[in-house]
């Protein structure tokens, strides 16, 4: 549960300011870029910041690059950050949360944000700095036997007041929350059949439609890929979850799905000690298609959403899948098995050919999915960046400016149709992967778009699931990496989407 918001719209002058800031235990000043203290005449603490600068040997402008954070007169801590309007998403929330991690370092119950400014600065000011506060006060789940850090409980705001917009990104800092939630969760907790459990809870809750393909009807379906992987965990707990909504008058449909594997050994092809730790982690791609259903649903997107996670383990046993082995897919596509830690792109073919298929005759306009899919894209990006692939230079361009509107910055890699000649088998339709490991992220794609059904896609390989020490407004090493990105993609293609003419009926 996010820290509930106190609103003040009038923004904090000297006198009332040094009250309030006397009552605060912890506080963060967001300041409009000036360049002299003299254009922040007025404003409480003001001596003390001066006092700080001098001691450092900072001029002002530099709380644009390196927050500053003080004693109060009342005991309390105060952070001085400058916000500069012409730098990107991701630099001002790497700066607030900069600005705000060694207050929540204390465990504060409480926190006061106070803003400065033109009205307008003040209120875009107030949506970066609420959405960093509410990220980085929440805890994610621990089994440690000492008490657990205490979440924040409230925000005081100081110097603007909206209503729908913080509640809408209130409504992403949720999702973001839930995503890194499920994803920090141990592997025997979060099993494929405890997964099933919580979203069924989840789906009841919200009045989503739940529907489960388990392994019984997967291979009565023929999902040959999906039950390769699965086949090898025991007991046969897998399954694809499907999840979806409805509302009135929706103006388009989307199918996201995320790669839910609760956790991979590699299966026969065993990975070293050193690349399975973390492994649990391999299912962030469902969390992060789940938080984005989340918070698309919230903001009331006029979409109807349908969520396919595909959820295994992939394990090493005798009745695991093996190298040479051919499987069928759901879409009666013969795949060769080139190696067994290549099992996300198996489990997210049949869920692709599951979204795509279309409901009452009826396909998606957009699939979206994402995955933890590649240890090549990582090394092609490291962890800062998620790479994306696209079916149309539009969808492109649409997911290189989410990035940078949402501060979760992404890279566009190719999809040209001469790469799948790395995928041709000799005994089945297609090959799983390539052996020799080159571009195994775009080669990865290629495998993925042959289950698209040639449907508009955009698919994430989500190299910056975890980042060491945090990345951009979350101070976690997971990060959420896709929700936010999702949310302001979805935006934009909608808005796009029903901006565009649609082709008319024949004989009308």
């Amino acid at each position: 549960m996010l820290a509930k918001l106190v609103q003040t719209a009038a923004p904090l002058d000297a006198a009332a300011g040094a009250a309030a800031l006397d009552h605060a235990s912890h506080a963060v000043l967001v300041l409009p870029f000036v360049k002299k203290l003299d254009g922040l005449r007025g404003m409480p603490a003001l001596d003390r910041l001066r006092a700080a600068l001098r001691r450092r040997g900072m001029k002002v402008e530099e709380l644009a690059k390196t927050p500053v954070t003080v004693n109060l007169a009342g005991g309390g801590l105060a952070s001085f950050v400058m916000l500069e309007g012409g730098r990107s998403a991701f630099d001002r929330q790497s700066l607030l949360r900069r600005a705000i991690a060694p207050l929540l370092e204390e465990q504060p119950r409480e926190l006061t944000l106070a803003l400065f400014g033109s009205p307008e600065t003040r209120r875009e000011n107030a949506r970066e700095a609420l959405y960093v506060a509410w990220l980085n006060g929440a805890r994610l789940p621990t089994r440690r036997k000492k008490p657990a850090p205490k979440p924040l409980a409230k925000i005081h705001l100081y110097g603007a007041r909206e209503t729908g917009g913080f509640a809408e990104i209130a409504a992403v800092a949720e999702a973001n929350i839930l995503a890194r939630t499920l994803t920090a969760l141990p592997p025997n907790e979060l099993t494929p059949s405890a997964y099933r459990a919580r979203l069924r809870q989840i789906a009841r809750g919200r009045r989503w439609r739940f529907e489960e393909y388990d392994m019984r009807r997967l291979r009565k379906l023929g999902a040959g890929a999906f039950v390769a992987v699965a086949q090898g965990s025991a007991p046969e707990d897998a399954a694809i979850v499907h999840l979806s909504w409805r509302p009135k008058k929706a103006q388009g449909r989307l199918a996201l799905v995320g790669k839910g594997i609760c956790f991979d050994t590699g299966g026969h092809n065993l990975k070293p000690a050193k690349y399975m730790a973390g492994m649990h982690e391999d299912m962030n791609g469902s969390a992060v298609a789940l938080g984005l259903m989340q918070a698309l649903v919230e903001r009331d997107m006029p979409l109807a959403i349908d969520a396919w996670l595909p959820l295994a383990q992939n394990h090493l046993s005798s009745s695991a899948y093996k190298q040479n082995d051919i499987v069928t897919a759901l879409d009666g596509a013969t795949i060769e098995i080139v190696h067994t830690d290549a099992e996300g792109r198996m489990v997210l073919a049949d869920a692709l050919t599951l979204a795509g298929s279309g409901k009452q005759g009826v396909k998606p306009d957009l699939i979206l999915d994402f995955a933890t899919l590649t240890g090549s894209m990582s090394y092609a990006l490291g962890s800062r960046y998620s790479g994306v692939f696209a079916t149309s230079s539009e969808l492109a361009r649409l997911a290189v400016a989410a990035g940078e509107a949402s501060g979760e910055r992404v890279c566009v890699f190719p999809l040209d149709a001469d790469y799948e000649t790395g995928l041709e088998s000799k005994v089945a339709d297609i090959k799983q992967c390539a052996l020799e490991g080159e571009a195994d992220h775009i080669l990865a794609a290629c495998f993925l778009r042959r289950f698209t059904r040639d449907l508009a896609w955009v698919h994430m390989d989500l190299s910056a699931s975890s980042c060491s020490g945090g990345l951009g407004a979350v101070g976690t090493d997971l990060t959420g990496f896709g929700v936010a990105w999702g949310v302001e993609f979805i935006e934009q293609w909608l808005a796009a989407h029903t901006a565009s003419p649609k082709p008319r009926r024949r004989g009308k």
